[in-house]
């Protein structure tokens, strides 16, 4: 991964459980230039462009608590855009609003946002659900329209958890997935209300190396850990 990506996605991330959804974002001065949404043709002038977007999206989605990004939000009309009144369009509106500059009347195409989002993946920040296989069991290759975006990667928040695990004192407890990520006890650490997928990810990662165990079914799912 990029050297400025990180930065970004770091410091936006280390706000914690706190959500910055209703905060104003920064945008960097690229997104307010119009050749920031052409596709560039020399190399080495390509290159830093995915860069930059790489960077503005993790911290865009970061600041945001954006979990996963939706190619065809991307791609959504403005009459769609301005549904704010409907609660289920707000994830959608703010991706809208990370690829649609409305005072340049600028925006990142479809095919150059997948084209991002590949590159990013290869960076191992970012994985097309379902890419590959479908049902979200592929190899996080392109194919997907939607993408997780890993400003944080499972094997981060994986750290996370088990830092919290050693400071809590939380070892030989089992705990359900749901108090993880909304219980009073985990209010104000950095995975609060965590996307459960995700936290799946991450608990996956813990798992593998002998850190916790997983049990029960569904909705019911609780972890050990040690």
């Amino acid at each position: 991964m990029t050297t400025s990506a990180t930065s970004s996605a770091t410091t936006l991330a280390a706000g914690g459980g706190s959500n910055n959804s209703t905060s104003t974002f920064d945008f960097p001065r690229e997104y307010h230039f119009p050749p920031f949404f052409t596709r560039q043709t020399n190399v080495n002038t390509r290159r830093a462009q995915l860069e930059k977007w790489s960077s503005l999206i993790l911290a865009y989605c970061a600041h945001h608590r954006l979990y996963k990004l939706s190619l065809s939000a991307s791609a959504a009309s403005n009459s769609n855009s301005d549904s704010s009144h409907n609660n289920n369009s707000a994830e959608a509106n703010a991706e809208e609003n990370l690829f649609h500059n409305r005072r340049l009347n600028r925006r990142l195409s479809t095919a150059d946002a997948r084209e991002v989002l590949d590159f990013m993946r290869k960076e191992g920040r970012a994985e097309f659900v379902g890419g590959g296989g479908g049902g979200g069991g592929g190899d996080g290759s392109t194919g997907g329209d939607v993408a997780w975006i890993y400003w944080k990667t499972p094997e981060e928040w994986a750290k996370e958890l088990e830092s919290w695990v050693d400071e809590t004192a939380q070892k030989g407890t089992v705990l359900t997935l749901y108090e993880l990520t909304q219980g009073e006890d985990t209010r104000g650490s950095t995975f609060h209300g965590l996307d459960p997928d995700l936290l799946q990810k991450a608990l996956q990662v813990l798992v593998k190396r002998g850190k916790a165990q997983i049990f029960g079914q569904e909705d019911s799912q609780g972890v050990k850990f040690f």
